[in-house]
């Protein structure tokens, strides 16, 4: 029988750091924004890219962070990932010009690309002997999404307000310096494997999908019917073809495709990528609304996401493990999904006169029971149905599922909301028709990841008389 790390809850302390960190990088900086374009000579066309860099780099680049984890030791590309990230923060406070502020922005995700699936990985070594615990350190590790989502806005926001905008990224410097010394004794190893990195279906795979990106985003601005919109569209699929083709020809490809045949691997990915779809717009949308139409300060906003956040972080660590123990996997995700759309479909009736009281707080809340729900039990699924040996690659798949979900369905649902009135800034009632329209938009995908949750998802067979998956005791999911 495998012996237990121990101290494998202070490990998992640092993974769960290392989930916010790189979720609160793409949120620190919206509140910044202003200064940074001001000071470095940003276009309003660009100053997206401050995002969008991290974003795509993050998501393009989790394959291969998933592939070195599995082959180098997922401890060693960890402490990799903390380097390159603390590294690029730095540049990224110094930048001088836009081109450097976004090269900077893309290193940023490519050590998130490094550090979110050797994460995973590490996770499942400390933790996947033993069922009971692991549903928790998923939970934990769930549950630190979204509290660092709320807290780069609040630390954008005093960051930026009472220091400068340079410390919404030199914040992650300390951090990392600390997570570099206390990996050695909290991490466990692995040695080295034999194995080859495809560089090019990386390559590939990452300029595929920015170019996909970067067609949506700039769209409404070019045209859909535009050369530049059309030449950005083709491009990304033929780059994204030539990825499936590498793949599906290479010894030692990047992702080996036939691991998406593992039962529940694929369904659990796609309800991974269209639950950060719907997730990811209707958090921006609503944060859009709470400061632009209802007036609300940075700080104001943020505090007024903290009911939403402080559920689904209670809600993922005690309620849905238990759920998931009386009704397995399938009904959480397929009745969650179902909750967010519920949710989103409830912010959909947003007042240009409305309240936070009577608006926001019951949608929001209904939304987060949602997530909470269906977020654990796909994220665990789609990890535990690959063999061990790929685990680094099984979470390097489902975090790229995630944040590709979280690009394109942020972009789709900003090209609906402009198209209904969320760019006529002075306009308080054509603001809110766009983001209805966009709260709207993304129930729709939620409700489509439900539809698929039925109809993909396998429920395993198990014997007469034992529960759908292993028992979690309350009393220690209350201990935590």
């Amino acid at each position: 029988m495998q012996t237990a790390h121990p101290r494998r809850w202070s490990a998992l302390a640092v993974i769960a750091l290392a989930q916010f960190i790189v979720i609160m990088d793409t949120s620190i900086i919206g509140v910044a924004l202003p200064e940074i374009q001001t000071d470095l000579g940003f276009t309003p066309d660009s100053l997206s890219w401050v995002f969008n860099a991290y974003v795509i780099a993050f998501g393009g680049l989790l394959l291969l962070g998933g592939r070195l984890s599995d082959l180098l030791g997922a401890k060693r590309v960890f402490s990799i990932g903390w380097a390159i990230l603390a590294g690029a923060s730095l540049a990224a406070g110094l930048a001088d010009s836009t081109g450097i502020e976004i090269a900077a922005r893309a290193a940023q995700g490519a050590g998130a690309a490094l550090i979110a699936p050797s994460a995973l990985t590490l996770l499942m070594m400390l933790f996947g002997s033993n069922p009971k615990e692991l549903m928790k350190a998923f939970a934990v590790y769930g549950a630190a999404a979204p509290a660092g989502g709320t807290a780069g806005v609040f630390l954008g926001g005093v960051i930026t307000e009472w220091i400068s905008w340079p410390w919404v990224f030199y914040i992650n410097i300390p951090i990392a310096l600390l997570v570099l010394a206390l990996i050695p004794a909290l991490m466990p190893g692995a040695p080295v494997r034999r194995g080859s990195i495809d560089i090019l279906g990386a390559l590939t795979s990452t300029g595929g999908l920015a170019l996909t990106v970067f067609a949506v985003v700039r769209a409404p601005q070019e045209g859909w019917t535009s050369a530049a919109t059309l030449a950005s569209i083709v491009g990304g699929a033929v780059l994204l073809a030539l990825f499936v083709a590498l793949q599906a020809t290479r010894r030692a490809p990047l992702m080996r495709l036939g691991i998406l045949r593992a039962p529940n691997l694929a369904a659990a990915n796609a309800a991974q990528l269209l639950l950060g779809a719907a997730w990811i717009p209707m958090w921006f949308f609503l944060n859009l609304y709470l400061q632009q139409v209802l007036g609300y300060g940075a700080f104001e906003g943020g505090a007024a996401l903290l009911p939403m956040t402080v559920a689904i972080m209670i809600l993922m660590v005690v309620v849905a493990p238990r759920v998931i123990n009386r009704f397995g996997f399938k009904a959480p995700i397929v009745g969650g999904m179902l909750l967010l759309a519920a949710g989103m479909a409830a912010l959909s009736l947003v007042r240009a006169d409305g309240s936070f009281v009577v608006d926001v707080l019951p949608a929001s809340l209904i939304a987060a029971t949602g997530m909470a729900l269906a977020f654990i039990p796909s994220l665990g699924t789609a990890i535990s149905s690959a063999k061990p040996e790929e685990g680094g690659l099984a979470a390097g798949i489902v975090n790229t599922s995630y944040q590709v979900g979280s690009a394109l369905g942020l972009a789709a649902m900003t090209v609906l909301a402009t198209s209904q009135g969320a760019d006529a800034l002075a306009d308080p009632a054509a603001l809110t028709s766009g983001y209805s329209a966009a709260f709207l938009g993304a129930a729709g995908i939620a409700v489509t990841g439900a539809l698929l949750a039925v109809t993909a998802l396998r429920t395993p067979k198990t014997p007469a008389g034992d529960p759908p998956q292993a028992h979690v005791d309350d009393r220690e999911l209350v201990a935590i």
